[in-house]
């Protein structure tokens, strides 16, 4: 790597890549299962069709294929990458899947570990990975947000079985001293709400010995409180991008395109209209893929790329929000 000095190194955004299983399951499935309907679901949420993983696939199979997708676009020889960041709170590893990326890449330069903030995720992780190569502890990172929510949602509850889907989505950045398109970003938490979307542990008490017991492992499905979730998002999206927007001397005006995280079509059109952004700049695909938690906001990326839609030097304000309650928002310049 050529000398940097640090308070030179900016970022830049060099390939995308994405992967969703092949198995779709849409509004007229899930009305066979739970009473519901196509109309109904896609009124309210937006989501016509969510992909599902199949037998044998997993968050390391689906952000290997994103990865490789990213590093092919970027042109990088594996053995350059440094750093590769897993957002998912689905690994298949509790132990990180990260990892199992790195080897399946073969990427042996490359240290990996998992970051866990559900659909805040991937932005957090790419916050995260900039922040490794500013400080020039490493010039190349992949970024990859995926997740397999169908392993973990009750399928019987027509409340949330009707918006979850699985995927992945990774970015390809790297260090340079010649700009800086990482123009801002901004997190936040708030885990006194943090009851309103979880995926709670699953609390079976179990004996080792007499007068010894333990918590067996395990998750209970994903429960959500979807008013509150609502309500925090069309609050909450639009201010941390409007002082995010002050804070570095921006406007709105100045976006070519919203990326969102893809939870819910309403929430994109409320966040759109309150910061002033026309919808034909509002990005949306989660019509064909439901929210996908941390690969939603890099698969709406990779697929506007690969569709022409974004281009070099497009400015996109994007915004991770959900369970913690966890939310960020950030600036970037594609290329």
């Amino acid at each position: 790597m050529e000398a940097i000095k640090l308070n030179q190194i900016g970022i830049s955004f060099k390939g995308s890549g994405s992967y969703v299983p092949n198995q779709i399951l849409t509004n007229q499935n899930i009305s066979k299962k739970v009473d519901t309907s196509d109309e109904w679901i896609k009124s309210r949420t937006g989501i016509s069709e969510r992909r599902i993983s199949g037998i044998g696939e997993n968050v390391v199979n689906m952000g290997y294929e994103a990865a490789l997708a990213a590093i092919e676009m970027a042109s990088w020889d594996i053995d350059s990458i440094d750093l590769i960041i897993l957002a998912t709170s689905t690994p298949h590893d509790l132990f990180g899947s990260a990892p199992s990326i790195q080897a399946k890449l073969a990427a042996h330069n490359a240290v990996a570990f998992d970051l866990t903030a559900a659909c805040s995720g991937f932005l957090f992780a790419l916050v995260t990975a900039s922040q490794f190569l500013k400080m020039g502890s490493y010039k190349r990172a992949l970024v990859i947000g995926a997740d397999q929510l169908s392993s973990y949602v009750d399928w019987n509850d027509r409340r949330s079985c009707i918006l979850f889907g699985d995927g992945a989505g990774a970015i390809a950045i790297e260090a340079t001293n010649e700009f800086n398109n990482f123009i801002g970003f901004d997190m936040k938490t708030d885990g006194e709400r943090g009851s309103f979307l979880n995926l709670p542990f699953n609390n079976n008490i179990d004996s080792i010995i007499n007068n010894i017991d333990f918590m067996n492992g395990g998750f209970s499905p994903i429960q959500m409180n979807g008013q509150e979730v609502y309500k925090f998002a069309v609050k909450e999206v639009p201010i941390i991008l409007n002082n995010l927007f002050k804070k570095i001397n921006y406007s709105s005006e100045d976006v070519d395109w919203l990326v969102l995280h893809q939870a819910n079509q309403r929430i994109l059109d409320s966040v759109g209209e309150r910061l002033k952004i026309p919808k034909e700049k509002i990005l949306s695909n989660l019509e064909y893929y439901g929210n996908t938690s941390a690969g939603t906001i890099p698969l709406m990326i990779d697929e506007a790329i690969r569709n022409n839609k974004i281009k070099q030097n497009d400015i996109i304000a994007t915004s991770g929000f959900g369970a913690g309650l966890s939310w960020g928002a950030a600036l970037i310049k594609w290329g």
